[in-house]
């Protein structure tokens, strides 16, 4: 069963992943490049340097179980795994010295790398 959770705040309750204004803008015009359909896929992975690492794909369907982060008409979409590692996050998009890019900021992680893409537990 696909979930829908609609997220307006920047600020995820405990149990939940929120999506910025600027992350959902930027999620919409990298899909109008994508194939019609094409939502975000966020997950987590083992690896990285710090032990697990975030992963940003484009995926045109929903799997069993993906839980749905719909905002100002970006979709996300987040396995039932990796919620557990991202429970209360916040997805945003960042544009500094370093490049653009999507930030997540997970009150989950003990410890991340200098870049913030990968984090430990």
């Amino acid at each position: 069963m696909t979930t829908s959770l609609e997220t307006t705040s920047t600020e995820a309750p405990v149990n939940r992943v929120a999506v910025t204004e600027k992350a959902a803008s930027r999620i919409l015009a990298v899909m109008a490049t994508e194939p019609p359909g094409s939502m975000l896929r966020v997950s987590v992975a083992g690896g990285g340097c710090s032990g697990f690492q975030y992963v940003f794909d484009v995926d045109r369907e929903k799997a069993p179980g993906d839980i749905v982060i719909e905002r100002d008409g970006a979709t996300v979409l987040i396995d039932e795994t990796s919620l557990d590692l991202l429970a209360g996050s916040t997805i945003d998009f960042v544009d500094d010295l370093i490049g653009q890019s999507f930030k997540i900021t997970n009150p989950n992680a003990t410890s991340s790398c200098g870049c913030g893409t990968s984090f430990a537990l």
